[in-house]
């Protein structure tokens, strides 16, 4: 299916900035989703200034995050633009500096409050019959940091093999797929399993898995 993307480490203050502003995150959002656009087209999709769009698409390009491209079928001269498919990987916190972290805070507060209004969108509207059913997941793990990094890079890798580049085939559809981890809040966070007397031994617990049912 899908290609693995080429890996960027964006650890530079000024790209990490780039990426926080709200409107570069929107503008972000929907070429990743909907495809390439113009900055017209997106400024009315996005209910933005066009001025102000194509300078945020310029200080997207400026930092590598987009890029304008030829399109044979574009009028006149309109510039097209596309996000750049890229393995984007940000600094973890432990690495951060006392001027990154703020910034990635940000962004990372920007993109979960539109992942949950999206999400919350997307399941609250009605169905309709060719529409997919989402399943949905959640789990507990008991992994060291090394682990923990494989785990992810797993995760990366599935997903990279449902990227698609080319034409989709029939029925497929643009479905936004989340993943994040955080310590569990559970006393003693998981240092000692129940029935074991050592840290760190026995069975992890059972992932309780859902998915919605079928309308």
């Amino acid at each position: 299916m899908g290609e693995t993307p080429e890996r960027r480490e964006v650890t530079e203050l000024e790209a990490l900035k780039a990426l926080a502003h709200p409107r570069r995150q929107r503008i972000m959002r929907h070429l990743e989703v909907d495809g390439p656009a113009t900055s017209a087209t997106l400024a009315r999709s996005l209910d933005l200034n066009t001025g102000a769009t194509s300078y945020h698409l310029r200080e997207l390009a400026r930092h590598g995050f987009v890029e304008d491209f030829d399109d044979p079928d574009a009028h006149g001269r309109e510039r097209w633009w596309r996000a750049v498919r890229r393995d984007l990987r940000f600094p973890p916190r432990s690495e951060q500096s006392a001027e990154v972290r703020p910034v990635v805070d940000e962004m990372t507060r920007l993109v979960f409050a539109a992942d949950l209004q999206d999400f919350l969108d997307a399941s609250t509207a009605p169905q309709a019959e060719e529409e997919m059913d989402m399943p949905y997941s959640r789990g507990t793990i008991h992994v060291t940091q090394a682990e923990l990094g494989e785990f992810f890079e797993e995760y990366i890798a599935l997903l990279n093999r449902y990227k698609r580049t080319g034409p989709l085939p029939d029925g497929a559809r643009a479905v936004q797929t989340r993943f994040f981890t955080y310590r569990s809040p559970a006393t003693g966070a998981g240092t000692n399993l129940p029935g074991t007397d050592a840290p760190g031994t026995g069975e992890p617990e059972t992932a309780r898995t859902t998915t919605t049912p079928d309308t």
